[in-house]
């Protein structure tokens, strides 16, 4: 009796596990799992569970509450509220997720993306409803060049993959342009990467009533996402969220 291809499609990862072995890049054990990450050392990683409802800054005294302290915002956002509705962050920035996210960005370690993607769903896989399109940052052609790829691109390829809620999402890389080849945020102060972006991003059509998630991976002063958040908002945009793999803390935390 010929066996159904459901059943190879569901042994075929565990027969390549085995014979190609993931190991954890954390502790340098083997994962058993898909990902190079091992249950234990996911289980141990930093959660944002407790931070500002809108911009997901980390707030340690407030009490813990996996999708935000409903109500709670911090001071910044209460007397400037951002061009952004609502910020995603499942994780802290801290130096576990920073290793993982520095291997997946600057060392050319796309085959993390499918591990990134899934610690993103795995505490807002709720969030991926009532989105009607899903835009990455975008890079300026020349740094896509120096690095071969784009990240947000790539990371947000995977959420539509992996989330069933999603893969009726529209995944737009020509709605927004970035036009300017700005300096790295990361070598920059929280001014100057204000500064930096100004006009750096333009819309290419109206997304009227449209309710819209940028994609990026880390999210640090917010000046990237408010620039998009802003220009999307002029050409129409009902709603607009951040979903970012991590939020890095205020600068005094």
């Amino acid at each position: 009796m010929a066996l159904p291809m459901k059943f190879f499609s569901k042994l075929t990862p565990h027969l390549l596990e085995g014979l190609f072995p993931n190991y954890c890049l954390l502790c340098g054990l083997r994962s058993y799992r898909d990902f190079a990450l091992c249950s234990l050392c996911e289980s141990g990683l930093a959660a944002n569970d407790a931070c500002c409802t809108q911009c997901a800054l980390p707030m340690p005294w407030a009490l813990p509450n996996r999708n935000g302290l409903r109500g709670a915002r911090c001071g910044q956002c209460l007397l400037s509220p951002p061009a952004f509705d609502r910020v995603v962050a499942p994780w802290l920035y801290d130096e576990q997720m920073a290793f993982l996210i520095h291997r997946w960005k600057f060392h050319g370690e796309r085959q993390l993306t499918p591990l990134l993607a899934h610690l993103w769903l795995q505490p807002f896989s709720e969030s991926a409803q009532a989105i009607d399109i899903i835009v990455p940052v975008p890079l300026h052609w020349r740094k896509f060049w120096h690095r071969g790829f784009n990240q947000s691109l790539i990371l947000a390829a995977a959420l539509r993959g992996q989330c069933e809620a999603l893969r009726t999402v529209r995944l737009s890389t020509r709605l927004v342009q970035r036009h300017q080849a700005t300096l790295p945020q990361s070598s920059l102060s929280a001014l100057a990467r204000k500064t930096n972006l100004i006009a750096a991003f333009t819309a290419r059509q109206r997304c009227d009533n449209l309710r819209i998630a940028i994609v990026d991976d880390v999210l640090t002063t917010g000046a990237t996402a408010a620039a998009m958040a802003t220009t999307l908002r002029d050409a129409g945009a009902a709603h607009i969220e951040i979903w970012c793999l991590a939020r890095t803390p205020a600068p005094n935390n």
